[in-house]
């Protein structure tokens, strides 16, 4: 064990207690969290530092499914939307679309009955285009084929949109551009499966690569919601269109960390403004 994953297990021990009482609270009230996790390969190569241990992965189902209703990101927004929540509920999404992931990680959600949202960048399946992310760091991962993404939304995984070429969208300012990125690749995901797509997640999904642009066209072409990945937290009575997201970690306790909402997180996260009130108030009353 590392001095920094001995630290965050002693501050985790150290300040549970006091969490506890605070998310005790919050439950009663009826305003517990409502998490969305990020994760993107599961295999046991330490590919790359998105990769995550089958182990690892597993574990954190398991402490998932002890302290959390796992639920779908329309269950998610029902909750944030309707300004009650009595119990921390959490959605599972994964994004970019490896073939890895249907290895071990998508059949153990399948046989636990899991909701998931699976985030697929349209050209890297259709198209086997490698992600710029994987070479830049010498690498070259199997993506999904199309069968593979067609056999997930058939066992009822949803497939979500991750743009058409993993491009940063918020270095993006040609419209053509954009709604190629977030339109034309929905469509194509869409006719993929044979089933509606219905949210898109940034990719990258910090501030600096998000776009407002890209919540307009998402809402006017039908998409019930948008995600980011910045880290975040979503509690009733939020916007319900914009889902912040925690990106997973491969150490238990840092998973463990963010979701018993470490308040210093809490205190230092600035939610991304993409509109004014009413029309994000509008946007959380269609899920």
């Amino acid at each position: 064990m590392s001095f920094r994953s001995l630290m965050l297990h002693v501050s985790y021990r150290l300040r549970y207690p006091g969490r506890a009482l605070v998310n005790a609270e919050r439950a009663a009230r009826g305003m517990a969290p409502v998490m969305v996790l990020a994760y993107h390969r599961i295999a046991d190569d330490a590919a790359t530092p998105w990769t995550q241990s089958t182990a690892s992965f597993a574990n954190q189902i398991r402490w998932l499914k002890r302290h959390f209703d796992l639920v779908s990101l329309a269950e998610a927004q029902r909750r944030i939307h309707s300004g009650r929540n009595h119990r921390a509920a959490a959605s599972v999404t994964f994004d970019d679309g490896y073939a890895d992931n249907c290895r071990a990680a998508i059949p153990l959600l399948i046989r636990e009955g899991i909701p998931c949202t699976y985030f697929v960048a349209s050209g890297a399946v259709l198209e086997g285009v490698p992600f710029y992310h994987d070479a830049h760091v010498g690498k070259r991962l199997a993506l999904n084929t199309p069968d593979e993404i067609r056999e997930m939304a058939a066992a009822g995984i949803e497939i979500g949109n991750h743009s058409q070429t993993h491009l940063d969208l918020g270095q993006v300012h040609d419209l053509d551009t954009l709604y190629r990125e977030v339109v034309t690749s929905g469509e194509e995901l869409s006719n993929l499966t044979g089933k509606p797509v219905r949210y898109f997640a940034f990719p990258f999904g910090h501030p600096p690569n998000m776009n407002a642009e890209v919540f307009r066209l998402a809402r006017e072409h039908g998409y019930l919601g948008v995600c980011s990945a910045y880290g975040g937290y979503n509690f009733p009575g939020d916007d319900a269109f914009h889902l912040q997201r925690i990106m997973a970690d491969d150490e238990l306790i840092r998973l463990k960390n963010w979701m018993t909402v470490d308040p210093r997180k809490l205190a230092g996260i600035k939610r991304f403004e993409y509109g004014d009130a009413e029309w994000s108030a509008a946007a959380g009353a269609s899920t």
